[in-house]
């Protein structure tokens, strides 16, 4: 797959679930799938990053999987709630462009 747009994405996503994942879940179900997908995200990176081992036997190098995972729920949940995400996306970055602009190179925490 070459470079894809959020929009692309959008579309690439409804037209699977449209053809064959027959229908979006209801979006409660959605939000428990994403909260799933968040855990075992979740659970790779405070093994990998964090203090915790893996245990014996369990996959240790799906990362790139669990990411894709989140990501693609959360772009049916956008999908089944008429969400434009390039459009949500430009305005989360105009809101910390704007209002964020120094909050961050402010904090002293993170010098």
């Amino acid at each position: 797959m070459s470079d894809i747009s959020i929009k692309q994405l959008q579309v690439e996503v409804d037209q699977w679930i449209q053809q064959k994942g027959v229908r979006y879940f209801s979006e409660l179900t959605n939000l428990g799938v994403l909260i799933e997908e968040v855990g075992e995200l979740a659970r790779i990176i405070t093994r990998t990053y964090g203090d915790q081992s893996f245990k014996e036997g369990e996959q240790t190098d799906n990362l790139e999987e669990e990411l894709a995972d989140v990501l693609f729920v959360l772009v049916c949940i956008a999908n089944q709630t008429g969400v434009d995400l390039t459009q949500a996306m430009q305005r989360a970055m105009h809101k910390r462009n704007t209002r964020d602009a120094h909050r961050h190179l402010k904090n002293p925490k993170l010098r």
